[in-house]
């Protein structure tokens, strides 16, 4: 058949069609990363980063007050993301949240006015912030806060060493180490004080009030390192497996029998906090090679992708869920697209649906 030159225009429309189209989508996929509280209670996404401000976040308690720092500076963000507390400093330029309680007690590091980094507490809502001292080593660091105000963290001198305070920060001291080296580095802390965190290659976990220092072991590699723990002592984190991968992980109670919890469909998979009904939360690879934000039922049973759950705006991914609470809201990173980017979708749709319509009207130039 000869083919003229309304049949090649012809022809040429849809793809040239098709082509713009996707050249206005294709910005489209540039994305930024926004913290969210997802209330999953709800399927509800809440904003509590003010619009410009660049955050992490570091732990929500069970009113959902979080603890945050920007730019250097500490702050306490209040219930549901309503109102932003500057928790100032010890006296030097800078401070950093690591941890928060359900009375509002932040704790974090924060230079003094000679330049060193210390360990902070603060008072009920971020009111008032007190020194924690180092116990004589150059540096110090609180990580995390029970309800009665113990506060486990590390300093630093040659090696990082674990330490537990007593209640409302008081009286630091150090919680020992491994058979594997010297160093240790505390990462939560539940209502009885047993410390979790990890070794020169393993997670440990202590006893109430920090006392002994037990290895985890692994899920058949050669490490593991232990992020969060809840009050039945349920210890989450992740560790290397016998086949070389990185998994999450969940024990029972007082980090007995530590259990794979597997992926959403890839190598790896990480957990970072687990709440007082056992749902752990954190995030795993895809078959596909991407991050996607995971939260499992009771006692670690499940391990569900939370974008599946939930309703995000067109191009949202969830792709890493940092702290869970009691009452069910999650800490969540998600990609979204640039604000310009929303226009460049809105056209470049226009232009695909123009080539739907004129495919099915079987208009001809």
């Amino acid at each position: 058949m000869k083919v003229t030159g309304n049949s090649r225009m012809q022809g040429l429309i849809p793809l040239l069609v098709l082509s713009t189209g996707l050249c206005f989508v294709a910005p489209a996929f540039a994305q930024v990363q926004r913290l969210y509280i997802l209330d999953i209670n709800n399927n509800r996404l809440i904003t509590f980063v003010p619009s410009g401000m660049t955050v992490n976040a570091t732990g929500i308690n069970s009113s959902g007050q979080v603890a945050v720092w920007s730019n250097s500076k500490a702050y306490i963000i209040g219930p549901n993301g309503v109102g932003k507390t500057d928790l100032k400093t010890l006296g030097g330029g800078s401070s950093t949240t690591f941890g928060i309680n359900d009375t509002g007690q932040v704790v974090g590091c924060s230079q003094t006015a000679t330049g060193n980094l210390h360990a902070f507490i603060t008072g009920p809502n971020g009111v008032g912030m007190t020194d924690l001292g180092t116990l004589g080593e150059q540096a110090s660091y609180a990580t995390s806060i029970n309800n009665a105000g113990q506060v486990a963290g590390y300093t630093i001198k040659e090696y990082r060493h674990a330490f537990i305070t007593g209640p409302n920060g008081a009286g630091m001291t150090h919680l020992g180490s491994l058979p594997d080296g010297l160093t240790t580095v505390a990462h939560d802390i539940n209502d009885a004080g047993q410390v979790v965190g990890r070794g020169v290659r393993h997670a440990f976990i202590t006893g109430p009030n920090g006392a002994g220092m037990t290895d985890l072991g692994t899920l058949g590699g050669d490490y593991s390192v232990a992020y969060g723990i809840n009050d039945a002592g349920q210890v989450v984190g992740d560790s290397s497996t016998a086949a070389g991968y990185t998994h999450a992980f969940i024990t029972g109670p007082n980090g007995r029998d530590m259990t794979d919890l597997g992926t959403l469909g890839g190598d790896y998979s990480i957990a970072t906090d687990i709440n007082a009904a056992g749902q752990v939360v954190g995030w795993s690879t895809m078959a596909a090679g991407d991050n996607h934000a995971f939260i499992t039922g009771p006692n670690g049973t499940g391990m569900m992708d939370l974008n599946s759950l939930t309703w995000l705006p067109p191009g949202y991914v969830i792709t890493g869920a940092i702290s869970i609470n009691n009452a069910g809201q999650v800490i969540v990173i998600a990609n979204v697209p640039r604000p310009q980017a929303y226009m460049l979708i809105f056209a470049g749709l226009g232009l695909v649906g123009f080539l739907v319509w004129w495919q099915k009207s079987g208009s001809r130039i």
